[in-house]
């Protein structure tokens, strides 16, 4: 064992030495022969081995773009090898807690927990190259150790008519590459520190909205995270500070901005504690400032917050239709205070928008989780807050609300292993005639998950209704296919139709109701080997007359993603 790392490690040295691979991933690679990567000793009891061996069987999952906005879990959920065990709340792959899925990688690269490695046969720890930098100990106890983790994507996507028509260009082509890398550094049992660094590039043809920091950005530090945890009143308590994702929310409202190549991280702290049946968790952030100027020249952008206080109770446990049952009802606070293209509202005049400030105080509850094989997200926010109009003293209060409803029945006897159901989406809308009273349109200023209603990015969460099937089928083992066929209506015939990246389309009345298309979508994941993944996403913009005749275009969607990660 020890030979065959010497060799590896000369042939590394040697490889680095020739500067054949992208800096980003070449200084992640070479930092490897200066490790002091253990040699695996077989020291483990025999009892240990199978406690190990029955920790790692997690089996591989699709990433959680394929993956309906919710799976049927056992009561008690089973806890994975890969994050702490949260009892009640290890539902959804571990999201319950707060800090996303977790299959083979999680979606916080932070939220992995791999000491289960520490008791791991050698036989096991072989099947897998990348577990030599999942657990590497600084000590003789153990008791310090470090992680590795590391993603490269390449990713394409084709539009024939981007934004409807109206991003200036056609058949935009882009490419996109993301190198990011982290290292998870535990000082024994209650303290952790995470760094993770990224660089981004794009290019393509007929490109557009390329110069800012979600597509292009210079190695900069993506996440540090400081977290101090440990046991208190019955619970599990953390206090995690410094710049990282946050997931915390309904993913009609936030999520990591994952289809572009810069996700969107936070500059600030939150604290947590989980006990048996009910957690909570208060968070106060500001915007990490992405802009490709500089090498590590993000800062951060204080007049973009996110801040609340979420909680959790996992209700009793029963049985309906012979399988076990386990709801969960959130309650939480978010409060959005933003300005710039994303507070703007519109006015009665075509293409033209008041500018200002606005804070959004959401006060909402969730119920969600599985009754028998159906599994149910049920969600209703109410938002309160103000809009300030710029250069002024007007003020005007902010009205306004959304309801979101899933229902998905599971097969899983069948084959493919279908899942079947419906999604149900109202956001309210305004009215632009008016220029005082309240703002009735609902807004989503920090990215709601993409896939979870259009992956084209043509709508957004605003005045807006959606309805449609959603299906999900496992093909193979490593093979899924889902589908979503939403159609989309004007919540508010009085209010315009909004686009993710702050576009207010200029057709108003002219739009003869509040029909507005169909977005029928479709992806297909294949995990064809170990620690890679490759996505093919479709989708077609079929829009209604009213928006033809006023500017709009249909269009075809396209993207194929390329994903490595350890």
């Amino acid at each position: 064992m020890i030979v065959a790392y010497h060799s590896f490690r000369q042939r590394l040295i040697t490889f680095c030495a020739s500067k054949s691979l992208l800096p980003p991933l070449g200084s992640a690679l070479c930092l490897l022969p200066s490790l002091a990567l253990p040699a695996f000793a077989d020291t483990a009891t025999e009892e240990d081995r199978k406690l190990a061996k029955k920790a790692a069987s997690v089996q591989p999952v699709l990433p959680t773009s394929v993956v309906a906005p919710l799976t049927s879990q056992p009561t008690p959920p089973a806890a994975s090898n890969l994050h702490l065990d949260w009892g009640m709340f290890n539902a959804a792959g571990g999201s319950a807690a707060g800090f996303g899925a977790i299959g083979k990688t999680g979606q916080v690269r932070w939220s992995e927990d791999w000491s289960a490695l520490r008791t791991m046969s050698v036989a096991e720890k072989k099947k897998d190259w990348f577990n030599r930098l999942k657990y590497i100990p600084l000590t003789d106890k153990g008791d310090i150790w470090l992680t590795l983790s590391g993603e490269e994507r390449l990713r394409y996507i084709f539009e024939n008519q981007p934004v409807m028509g109206t991003a200036g260009v056609t058949n935009a082509s882009r490419v996109l590459l993301r190198n990011q890398y982290g290292a998870d550094l535990h000082l024994g049992e209650h303290v952790r520190a995470y760094a993770e660094f990224l660089y981004a590039v794009a290019g393509g043809s007929n490109t557009y909205g390329y110069q800012t920091g979600v597509q292009r950005e210079r190695l900069d530090l993506q996440q540090g995270i400081l977290e101090v945890k440990g046991h208190a009143l019955g619970a599990q308590m953390g206090v995690i500070g410094g710049r990282q994702l946050f997931l915390d929310a309904p993913i009609q409202m936030q999520s990591a901005r994952d289809l572009t190549n810069v996700q969107l991280s936070w500059d600030g702290a939150r604290g947590y504690a989980i006990w048996k049946h009910f957690r909570m968790d208060g968070f106060y952030f500001m915007q990490t400032n992405k802009q490709p100027i500089d090498v590590f020249a993000d800062g951060t952008n204080y007049s973009a917050r996110l801040y609340g206080l979420y909680t959790s109770t996992a209700l009793p446990s029963f049985s309906f239709m012979k399988k076990n049952s386990q709801l969960f009802a959130d309650v939480y606070f978010l409060g959005y205070l933003y300005n710039g293209a994303g507070a703007a509202i519109p006015t009665a005049a075509v293409g033209k928008t008041q500018a200002g400030s606005s804070r959004r105080d959401n006060i909402g509850m969730r119920v969600w989780g599985n009754v028998g094989p159906f599994s149910v997200s049920l969600n209703g926010v109410f938002q309160g807050g103000q809009f300030r109009q710029a250069k002024s003293d007007n003020t005007r209060p902010v009205r306004a609300f959304a309801v979101n409803g899933t229902v998905m029945y599971s097969m899983p006897n069948l084959p493919a292993k279908p899942s079947v159901g419906l999604q149900a989406d109202v956001f309210s809308g305004g009215n632009y005639n008016k220029t005082s009273g309240a703002v009735g349109t609902f807004s989503t200023p920090y990215v709601p998950l993409p896939y979870y209603n259009d992956v084209s990015l043509t709508l957004t969460s605003e005045n807006l209704v959606g309805v449609g099937p959603v299906a999900n089928f496992m093909i193979l083992k490593n093979l899924g296919l889902k589908a979503h066929i939403p159609v989309f209506w004007r919540e508010s015939t009085d209010d315009a139709v909004y686009n993710p990246n702050n576009k207010i389309f200029a057709a108003r009345g002219g739009l003869h109701g509040g029909f507005i298309g169909t977005i029928p979508q479709t992806q297909l994941t294949w995990n064809f080997a170990p620690h890679w993944t490759w996505t093919h996403d479709i989708a077609g913009i079929v829009l209604s007359n009213g928006m033809r005749q006023n500017g709009a275009k249909n269009g075809a969607f396209y993207m194929q993603s390329l994903e490595f990660k350890f």
